[in-house]
């Protein structure tokens, strides 16, 4: 199935049926922040768009469901994901997108994949998804509001600061930290380094 063939008033019809009403409220405020950031940045709004609307898709399965639902499609968590099994929603969107959804574009997929903890080397897609589910107009914690003007202004700065945030939620509430969370801060860390741009900026 191709973009021109995508529904998005069933996708939205479908969604609503199968999350809670919060979450799809989330996944809408998703999907409109994501398009409003990739007019900004010259990306596929269509596109981008899709992915934010998708990118919980797989939230639904929960603690064991979700450990049985990636191993019946072949992945093997990490001990990580194994013992805090939300971290294994994105796996799960991908695939639901993928086969319930009809996406094939890789791009949209692997921004659903990768949403959670993000990635080292992201693409534009991915840093988009990554950042407008921190800031979607729905979310409401400290820091916020400097991580929505910055969506704005440098996708890398605010990549530190939505890695910063969550850090600091999972050593606060005795979670265990994943390492993809570290390399994706690490690594747009580098590249404001790198452009030598001052740390009082970020």
């Amino acid at each position: 199935m191709t973009l021109e063939d995508i529904d998005l008033d069933l996708i939205r019809e479908k969604l609503a049926s199968q999350l809670s009403e919060k979450r799809f409220r989330h996944s809408i405020g998703v999907a409109d922040t994501a398009a409003e950031m990739a007019r900004r940045y010259g990306a596929d709004e269509e596109k981008i768009y899709l992915a934010g609307l998708l990118h919980d898709c797989g939230k639904s399965y929960k603690g064991d469901a979700a450990r049985e639902f990636v191993k019946k499609i072949g992945y093997e968590p990490d001990e990580i994901e194994w013992i805090q099994p939300g971290l294994l929603h994105g796996v799960i969107g991908e695939h639901i997108a993928r086969h319930e959804y009809g996406i094939e574009d890789p791009e949209i997929l692997s921004a659903v994949r990768w949403h959670i903890t993000g990635r080292a080397g992201m693409s534009l897609i991915e840093k988009i998804i990554y950042i407008a589910d921190y800031i979607e107009p729905g979310r409401s914690f400290t820091g916020v509001e400097a991580m929505r003007e910055e969506a704005f202004r440098d996708l890398d700065r605010c990549i530190v600061l939505c890695a910063d945030s969550t850090i600091r939620y999972v050593i606060e509430n005795g979670y265990l930290l994943h390492p993809r969370t570290v390399e994706t801060r690490n690594h747009s860390l580098r590249i404001l380094k790198a452009a030598n741009i001052p740390e009082k900026v970020w």
